[in-house]
């Protein structure tokens, strides 16, 4: 980084929504690492840079930068994006969805709290500076769906092993918002990012099985007992059914995958095997 790019850099102050979450904890570590002032709105702060201002809720003085996670704004993102406008904030950088068109029964994410085609319409008619992201799956769910049943043993029991996806490291994403929140070529933009690859729900669990060491084996179960057995868990019921649905559907169909990451960043996206290789502890057997 040349030195007046580097000056720069040094009077931006983003706001990061969801600063503690899959996506906003690497985002706040980048932008630190590229001498950016990062503001944290985050419910659990521990492990963030210790320079980064942490509050409660959004405190938008002196703001340039904006960052919307849609779980974590939700229904109060027109009064935010209204007090930003108010406070001088210039650019809005939001997390949206891969399948934020779709019809809402099949966005599994939203029976989570996701309000991902409501805070990104909101973002592109604010009248400031704006970036949607759309990543697909992420691989960080496989934490949710197989991690539990990998730390007690060497079979996932689960449906649809020919399920396919192309699972995106969450780096990825984070590195893209880098870009989006201080550089201007993405600016009015929805780019889609993928993984680099379509793989099957097997063969992600192989993935990890060789991150850790094991042989782990997939094995698929009807649907409706999976269906139960992720409700007895507390996946709420939209959720498991529109996973559910998406992945009956994929079963046999490659995963689109997109160059926009490459496109973005300059190199190729990382691997999910890159991913189970970095999140290798979170598998792992409990002692």
């Amino acid at each position: 980084m040349s030195l007046s790019a580097a000056l720069r850099r040094r009077e931006y102050m983003i706001l990061i929504t969801g600063a503690s979450g899959t996506v906003g904890r690497p985002l706040v570590e980048l932008l630190v690492d590229a001498g950016v002032k990062v503001r944290a709105v985050a419910r659990n702060p521990a492990g963030l840079p210790r320079i980064v201002e942490v509050v409660d809720e959004p405190v938008l003085e002196g703001v340039t930068g904006l960052f919307t996670n849609p779980r974590a704004v939700g229904d109060t993102i027109d009064g935010l994006l209204a007090e930003s406008r108010a406070a001088g904030v210039r650019r809005v950088v939001t997390l949206s969805a891969a399948n934020v068109d779709d019809d809402l029964e099949d966005q599994p994410s939203r029976f989570r709290g996701d309000r991902n085609r409501e805070v990104e319409r909101a973002v592109t008619a604010s009248g400031l500076d704006w970036v949607a992201l759309r990543p697909n799956m992420f691989a960080a769910n496989a934490f949710g769906l197989w991690a539990e049943q990998i730390r007690r043993g060497d079979v996932v029991h689960g449906p649809h092993a020919r399920a396919t996806s192309a699972p995106i490291h969450e780096r990825d994403i984070a590195e893209v918002a880098v870009r989006a929140l201080l550089d201007d070529d993405l600016l009015g933009t929805r780019p889609v990012l993928t993984g680099p690859e379509s793989l099957t729900q097997e063969q992600q669990v192989q993935g990890i099985g060789a991150a850790i060491g094991r042989d782990l084996t997939y094995r698929e179960v009807p649907p409706e007992a999976a269906r139960q057995a992720m409700l007895g868990r507390g996946f709420p019921t939209g959720f498991v059914d529109g996973l559910l649905g998406i992945q009956a559907r994929s079963v046999g169909v490659p995963a689109v995958i997109t160059d926009e990451v490459r496109r973005i960043l300059g190199r190729p996206a990382l691997s999910f095997a890159r991913w189970a290789a970095d999140n290798a502890y979170v598998f792992r057997s409990m002692p």
